[in-house]
């Protein structure tokens, strides 16, 4: 009976003879280090962490200065949920032994977890500097640089992590992700296929797939893509959600049935999952005309989503009343002839739900106009400014240099386009900031009906936090008030002719005229396929992803009177006479 026997069998992945082995050794011995860290580690890939945690504890009373015993405590604290602890036995590993590479990896995940990003960030840099062929560093470094808006050094590292490790099925799908938010749809599919080659398997692969798909209007093969994540995972609610928004849902689909059963034994799921679950189900009940059950599930979902998210009414007010009071026309007219000169831009925005994309949409399919999408570039430039209290103390060259940053960012995705659409609804916070560091970009306001605006709102899960106000009546209502007061104040304070309002109505009503309207405004000679938008092959990354496939239909309008009982919190807060 000797260590190096258990070691072996412990490395062949004959645990329970290893185990055994293991617990012989220590009888013989109760204090032997090396036995204990192997058992240790035994217990984590066990995921008997607590155990674990007791052993490394042992072994490093009596050897306190292991960087080994260190570094696979800190993975069992992990494993206990307990990442400050964590945090602080990797830094005793890394203080022991600076180029334990693999102790900064685990440092910075979790860091990142903590969010703590920019830190993270360092330690993955220092793990690539020891080791650069690293491939999992180069991939966290990546989702890291991802989730903080940096998505061109993303692509970079996800592509270097696949250089070292060409079968890195993980960093194939993630570069995927990030060249599906750069608007590159075609890539992004190509390297969700790659993935799926290394990974058979790979369930979110193929859910990311059917997403790309969609978003390119290939929804037969995007619905097949589901049901294959569906396929492996009977139980994967987003494959559930994500059909369900692709597809025109039937009585007799099998996968709605299967939808139906996992909701009504739904109890082990997570709050997220029931809440996509009844999202889904109020659409495919809409698709047949069930609107009492419909609505039945809105207020499920909605309810259960809103429980898990932070939102602070009061200081979002608060931020829709200091906009107001500081972005003044005294202060544009005071700032008039700085900014960026460029023409490229327009930006597409409004409440949610309220005509962005089919705008967009609309826009995109001339031949001299590139889509962008839902892009948060201005949001970043105006958080670091900070916006709006930055804004009155912005000098000049501050204001040029944003604009130029802006442009820059969105020309890189662009091409040779001479203009370039940012749809993202959010800006209309923005609107004094673009007007003075654009000061030659157009702006479109979209509004829509503010009661089916608000409908739409609340029939639909958003990615993560985004519009966190839609998941109440009474809240979304008050939004909407919000929203409204401050797009009245912009065309109160803006030069005329500054920025073009486009009523949804009117443009479904009667889309040539409108469509007309939008590109005159814009600068653009008229091109007829502007009329054939659902025609246009285009990556579409938004709730809407679907409807713009088709050509424009009038179904949506008024269609909040089939729920007017139901919505009386909504209406009573929106305070608009009827």
């Amino acid at each position: 009976m000797s260590l190096q026997t258990a070691l072996s069998l412990h490395q062949q992945g004959r645990l329970a003879e290893a185990e055994s082995l293991y617990q012989a050794l220590l009888d013989a011995d109760r204090d032997h280090f090396d036995v204990l860290h192997a058992l240790g580690i035994l217990r984590c890939q066990q995921r008997r962490y607590e155990e674990a945690r007791g052993l490394f504890l042992h072994a490093l009373r009596q050897k306190p200065g292991s960087p080994e015993a260190h570094y696979n405590l800190a993975t069992a604290l992990e494993g206990l949920k307990h990442p400050e602890e964590a945090v602080l036995h990797y830094r005793e590993a890394l203080a022991l032994r600076p180029d334990f590479y693999p102790a900064h990896n685990n440092l910075a995940n979790v860091l990142k977890a903590l969010d703590q990003r920019e830190e993270a960030i360092v330690h993955y840099r220092r793990a690539l500097a020891i080791r650069p062929d690293f491939a999992i560093a180069h991939n966290n470094l990546a989702n890291t640089l991802q989730a903080l808006g940096r998505r061109d050094e993303a692509e970079t590292h996800y592509r270097r992590a696949i250089g070292f490790k060409p079968d890195y099925a993980e960093a194939h799908n993630n570069l995927g992700n990030v060249l599906r938010v750069l608007g590159r749809g075609e890539e992004a599919v190509q390297c969700y296929r790659r993935a799926l080659a290394f990974e058979p398997r790979y369930l979110e692969a193929h859910n990311n797939l059917g997403n790309a798909l969609k978003e390119l209007g290939q929804f037969e093969e995007a619905a097949a893509s589901f049901k294959k994540a569906l396929e492996l995972d009977p139980k994967c609610v987003a494959a559930y959600h994500d059909l369900a928004l692709a597809t025109k849902v039937k009585a007799d689909e099998p996968w709605l049935a299967a939808m139906e059963k996992l909701a009504s034994d739904s109890d082990g799921l997570k709050p997220r999952d029931r809440a996509g679950l009844h999202f889904a189900l109020a659409k495919t009940s809409e698709d047949l005309e069930r609107h009492d059950e419909a609505f039945r599930h809105m207020l499920a979902a909605n309810a259960l989503k809103r429980r898990e998210i932070a939102y602070d009414e009061a200081r979002t007010f608060a931020r829709f009343a200091r906009i107001r009071e500081l972005v003044t026309a005294e202060l544009l007219r005071q700032k008039a002839g700085s900014g960026d000169p460029s023409r490229a831009p327009i930006f597409i925005l409004g409440m949610p739900r309220s005509g962005t994309t089919l705008v967009e949409q609309i826009l995109a399919s001339h031949p001299d106009v590139f889509g962008a999408g839902e892009i948060d570039d201005l949001t970043l430039l105006a958080e670091a400014m900070p916006y709006p209290e930055g804004l009155p103390e912005a000098s000049a060259d501050q204001l040029r240099a944003l604009g130029a940053g802006y442009v820059a960012g969105v020309r890189a995705r662009a091409g040779a386009a001479l203009w370039i659409t940012d749809k993202m609804p959010s800006n209309f916070y923005y609107v004094g900031l673009i007007r003075l560091a654009l000061p030659n970009a157009r702006i479109i306001h979209t509004r829509r009906d503010p009661i089916d605006t608000c409908l739409s709102c609340f029939s639909k899960l958003f990615v993560g936090v985004a519009q966190p106000f839609s998941y109440d009546l009474r809240e979304l209502g008050r939004y909407w008030r919000q929203y409204d007061a401050l797009m009245a104040h912009w065309r109160q304070v803006l030069p005329e002719g500054a920025m073009l309002e486009i009523p949804y109505e009117e443009l479904v009503a009667d889309l040539e005229t409108q469509a007309r309207r939008l590109v005159a405004y814009c600068g653009l000679d008229w091109n007829d396929a502007c009329l054939a938008f659902h025609e246009t092959r285009r990556a579409v990354r938004t709730a809407s992803a679907v409807q713009v496939r088709h050509p424009v239909y009038k179904s949506a309008v008024g269609r909040w009177r089939i729920y007017e009982e139901q919505l009386a919190p909504l209406i009573e807060e929106l305070k608009i006479p009827r």
